[in-house]
């Protein structure tokens, strides 16, 4: 199409040409299709074996969503606008859920919303905003603790145990390790590929690790892997039986994640430095590492020598407020500072005058 055909008003059945002497441009008219209107759930049945591999992540996604879908009492939409969010975060904090749930509800809508207007279901979405958390207690096993429960595990479960020693000296998550198969153990070092953050790891183990990840000899075909036998409810309902056993019941934090919490835990306690930690335990973001950083006390040590150098005790403020420079010995000499001479010259000059 030329130019003299544009300006004479001619357009094209199927797009339009603009021209300049730079640049050229050609318009679709074929592609623009009506958008139409969905319910949340109707998008997350579309969309959630896509967006969400199955486990107990996608089983709690699966919740959010409902809920999410019940308080808008199945609306339909073309278009996702801010006020319907900010009502349907209102909603849920008057419900009692915390700044914390309302971040892991908003991220699995706005992941949903997000592939729906890629797609073409919604044609404009809200600004997700992260709700400010509070920095909670973090909870980890003391020795004491770990070898009381763990001995109560085992009584129930050899296998179980094998788990727990496994779960705490290498800080992984329960789902990670009973994804493990053979192949993923090579000499000292263990593998992770099925990973929460899509990255995949590889840790040295530790000489308990090292036991533990045998199986003993037993007749019939070997599993699949060294803890693909259970799986995470089997786990769990030992775990909670022998917390029980061992007076730890009403402690709600006391879960299988804690022996994640008490290998980082150790790690920074031990002096390990926190980026080290974080490619340890396979964080994303070396904020989530940060939650740990508090432990690593021992940092902190020189400052106390500081705080209690001897102080001199003048009669002027700034002279109490800085440390001695008066004198310092090497040996048996003494040496002066020029600080200690300059006043007696100043006395000598005034008694001339």
């Amino acid at each position: 199409m030329t130019n003299e055909a544009i300006q004479e008003g001619y357009p094209s059945d199927h797009f339009a040409v603009f021209s300049s002497q730079n640049s050229k441009f050609n318009y679709t008219y074929n592609k623009i299709r009506e958008v139409k209107s969905h319910r949340v759930g109707e998008l997350f049945s579309a969309y959630r074996d896509i967006l969400w591999d199955d486990g107990r992540h996608k089983y709690n996604v699966s919740s959010f969503i409902g809920e999410i879908d019940e308080i808008l009492l199945g609306e339909r939409f073309s278009a996702f606008d801010q006020s319907t969010l900010d009502n349907l975060i209102g909603t849920l904090r008057q419900r009692g859920n915390s700044n914390a749930t309302i971040n892991r509800k908003m991220a699995a809508l706005s992941k949903l919303l997000r592939k729906a207007h890629k797609m073409g279901d919604i044609h404009s979405l809200p600004e997700f905003r992260r709700q400010k958390e509070r920095a909670g207690r973090i909870r980890f096993l003391e020795r004491d603790e770990e070898a009381r429960l763990f001995a109560a595990i085992k009584g129930r479960s050899e296998d179980a145990y094998r788990l727990s020693v496994f779960l705490v000296d290498s800080g992984c998550r329960l789902g990670e390790a009973l994804g493990l198969i053979w192949n993923d153990i090579q000499e000292h070092r263990v593998s992770f590929w099925i990973t929460k953050s899509g990255r995949s790891r590889t840790i040295p183990m530790t000489e308990r690790v090292k036991e533990v990840i045998k199986l003993p000899p037993a007749e019939g075909r070997r599993p699949k892997g060294p803890f693909t036998k259970f799986s995470q409810a089997q786990f769990r309902t030992i775990w909670n039986d022998a917390k029980a056993e061992v007076g730890l019941g009403a402690d709600d934090q006391v879960v299988p994640h804690i022996l994640r919490h008490t290998c980082a835990s150790r790690l920074v306690q031990g002096g390990i430095d926190i980026r080290r930690v974080q490619m340890w335990l396979g964080h994303q973001t070396l904020s989530m590492t940060m939650r740990y950083a508090h432990l690593a006390t021992n940092d902190l040590d020189g400052c106390v020598v500081v705080l209690e150098t001897p102080r001199c005790s003048g009669a002027g403020s700034s002279v109490e407020s800085s440390p001695c420079p008066s004198h310092s010995t090497v040996g048996e000499k003494e040496i002066k500072s020029p600080v200690d001479e300059k006043p007696s010259k100043i006395v000598k000059k005034r008694a001339k005058s």
